[in-house]
């Protein structure tokens, strides 16, 4: 008998261990695809010549200044986003919880429009290329930042005064998007032409507008907040036989909770603040992750963050290929995939073995 329990554990880890392994490989092939996806002319060999030293001037500047920012602004804001997700539906026990259901992503908007309109950050068009270009993006990313930031305070506020319960923190959030909806609203009626197109160009999330320096920030602030995460899944697994099994194990009920939004709030700021806001990601993967790996936080948050990249990077190809030589925004086609394939989850249902 023990024998068999332990044949089975191993038959279940190496289940979850094949996906998270297929998943990396799928990543890996993917990118090499998005490398060579595009107007573009790129071919496998031009990628080889740029190790040689032989591929034209054209290509070098597409693949290392176009193409390969982009796929990692793709691969690092989707582990971002699918990781948040999956750590906010863990800790709060509700499958509805994501970055973009509690606020955080319209507080973002919100604060990219504040710093359009109030401070000035500036926003022109150009007639030659027919396009809205906003002159100070840092400063529209550090206020989306603050912005961001300071929602999930109040969300923190809140519930510290009313008790860190999930009931508590999902309806504060609901609470605070609807706030900062309106203030985009209030924001759009008093801008004029050039800074609502700005404003609208802002919150389609679009990983075309980065670079290196943003790949590199990113990366500085995931890394560490994916090992956080990690370190914490055996907590996160706790909450999900109750608060009060948790305790009796000697977790931290709230501050398990609060430090776990925290992070992933910070996680998803950074990403929205940068590329703006990329719907269903943080809400579509952890639910596919978890019909696939189960509930156990050892295994959904590793995979949600492998799989999370690969969603975006393939979004983002699609995107950039579907009807070129126009690039739609990314945050455009995660919605309309994002939506549909919740719904079927949805409607498949959610098993009563969800979080086990």
């Amino acid at each position: 008998m023990p024998q068999q329990i332990i044949n089975t554990y191993k038959q279940y880890t190496r289940k979850r261990t094949v996906f998270i392994a297929v998943s990396l490989f799928a990543l890996v092939v993917l990118a090499l695809i998005a490398l060579i996806s595009g107007t573009a002319d790129i071919t496998l060999g031009n990628i080889a010549g740029l190790f040689t030293g032989d591929a034209p001037a054209i290509s070098s500047q597409v693949v290392l200044h176009i193409r390969l920012p982009r796929i990692f602004a793709g691969i690092l804001s989707g582990t971002a986003l699918a990781i948040s997700g999956a750590v906010m539906q863990s800790i709060l026990r509700n499958p509805l919880a994501s970055p973009f259901t509690l606020g955080i992503s319209g507080a973002s908007a919100f604060g990219a429009a504040f710093a359009i309109i109030v401070l000035g950050a500036g926003s022109s068009y150009s007639g030659s290329h027919d396009a809205v270009i906003i002159e100070n993006p840092y400063v529209v990313a550090g206020s989306a930042f603050i912005w961001s930031l300071g929602s999930v305070l109040v969300i923190l506020l809140l519930a510290r005064y009313r008790g860190a319960t999930p009931e508590i923190i999902i309806l504060s959030g609901i609470i605070i998007s609807s706030l900062f909806s309106a203030g985009i609203s209030a924001m759009q009626y008093f801008a004029d032409s050039v800074q609502l197109a700005s404003i609208v160009f802002w919150t389609f999330g679009d990983l075309g507008r980065g670079s290196w320096e943003e790949v590199i920030i990113i990366t500085i602030v995931i890394i560490p907040l994916l090992l956080f995460f990690l370190w914490q899944r055996w907590n996160y697994r706790s909450l999900q036989s109750g608060d009060e099994h948790a305790r009796s194990l000697g977790v931290n009920v709230q501050r398990v909770r609060l430090t776990g939004m925290v992070t992933a709030s910070l996680a998803t700021s950074v990403v929205v603040a940068f590329y703006g806001i990329i719907a269903f990601v943080g809400l579509v993967v952890p639910h596919i992750v978890r019909r696939i790996t189960g509930g156990d936080e050892q295994f959904v948050i590793p995979a949600s963050a492998v799989f999370g990249g690969l969603f975006l990077l393939l979004s983002d190809t699609l995107a950039r290929t579907v009807i070129s030589p126009v690039i739609l925004p990314v945050g455009i086609l995660t919605s309309f995939i994002g939506a549909p394939l919740f719904l079927f989850l949805l409607i498949k249902g959610m098993g009563k073995d969800y979080w086990s």
